[in-house]
């Protein structure tokens, strides 16, 4: 193992260099600010500690080693000199933290020595007026989480998914939060999965408008197959937000059903309600796909008919329009002999002939549906 790590040390010597010393957490600055750091607190019996609120990770955890309770850092797309630190300090396994610099990476649960690592992609629904073949739906991010049996850091990539209202929110429930880093991982998978939720309605909306108009009757200049862009777009929508649901099913399984050390068992017991929560999105994720599908083959079909039926009128009025034209080109012929070329009533009556056969021709297609 020294020589795996030394070797490691000699590719990726930057994560081992840096004495950059880290920025401490101010709470009137912004998350978009510089610093990779936006919050890094010592919390004991499940209550924050307020005189420990602008320590650096360094000092919070020899806070915590020395004092008892965990520390939990936050911090906003990190650069691998802003992270190296940090990794040295908590022991963090270089291939978790170079997963953590440089995001990307599908949901997943994987345990280093005494540290879990668990990667949630975070989806956001995006507003828009009217739902257009360029429309983004939905937005990803990413949340990597670092648990151990004494500090919690937590690495978002986005920008949107900030975690500062769950740090909120769980500071009011010291109870849930004296259960250590194992309650703040649950919370952080929960609140995920309920982002999964809201932006399952909202897309269901998507679908039920698309639906709505596929088979409504197309308004006039909008032919029958022009909502295929709409529904390409929206599937690739969904395709993005299953990429982020359906990785995440065995991760939650793990929490909910196998024993770990680092995982409080009265913890426990509440991941089962988020895999429950997120079996249920994914099975409506699988669905929106399914119905997608099923709504691009009823458009494509229309289209289809549509056509089918443009060319059933040209050829209808093609067989009308060769009476006259095939009568005209018969008197047009320069012969002496013809029938009724010198009858006064020979010009009205071969127009009249044109009119009944053009009407009867006419009239039976409209019988059978072909006009």
């Amino acid at each position: 193992m020294s020589m795996i790590r030394d070797l490691r040390a000699a590719v990726r010597p930057s994560l081992r260099k840096s004495s950059t010393p880290y920025n401490s957490y101010d709470a009137t600055r912004d998350p978009s600010a510089s610093s990779a750091v936006v919050d890094c607190a010592v919390y004991r019996d499940g209550r924050r500690l307020t005189e420990a609120s602008c320590l650096t990770p360094r000092e919070a955890m020899l806070r915590v080693r020395e004092e008892g309770g965990f520390a939990w850092i936050g911090l906003h797309e990190p650069t691998e000199e802003e992270f190296a630190g940090i990794a040295r300090e908590f022991g963090l396994h270089p291939l978790a933290v170079e997963d953590a610099v440089h995001a990307h990476q599908r949901p997943k649960l994987e345990r280093y020595d005494d540290t879990l690592f668990t990667v949630f992609k975070t989806i956001h629904y995006v507003e828009h007026t009217e739902l257009t073949a360029t429309s983004e739906v939905v937005e990803t991010g990413e949340v990597m989480c670092f648990t151990g049996r004494d500090f919690v850091i937590t690495v978002r990539h986005g920008g949107k998914g900030s975690l500062r209202a769950l740090r909120h929110r769980l500071q009011e429930d010291p109870e849930l939060l004296s259960k250590g880093p194992s309650a703040v991982l649950h919370s952080i998978a929960d609140h995920v999965v309920d982002g999964y939720i809201a932006v399952a309605s909202s897309v269901q909306d998507d679908i039920d408008e698309v639906e709505i108009d596929v088979f409504s009757t197309p308004s006039k200049g909008s032919p029958r197959g022009s909502d295929a862009g709409r529904i390409y777009q929206l599937k690739r929508e969904v395709l993005e937000f299953k990429r982020a649901v359906s990785p995440l099913l065995r991760p939650m399984q793990l929490l909910s059903e196998r024993p770990m050390r680092l995982i409080d068992p009265d913890i426990q017991k509440y991941f089962r309600d988020v895999a429950d929560h997120l079996a249920r999105v994914h099975e409506e994720v699988i669905g929106f796909d399914e119905l997608l599908n099923s709504i691009l083959q009823a458009n494509l079909a229309q289209a289809t008919v549509t056509q089918n039926e443009d060319m059933r009128k040209i050829t209808s009025w093609a067989a009308i329009i060769a009476v006259p034209t095939m009568i005209c080109g018969v008197y047009g012929m320069n012969f002496k002999h013809m029938p009724e070329l010198r009858w006064t009533y020979g010009y009205p009556m071969v127009l009249a002939l044109i009119g009944v056969v053009c009407f009867s021709i006419h009239r039976t297609l409209k019988r059978n549906g072909w006009l």
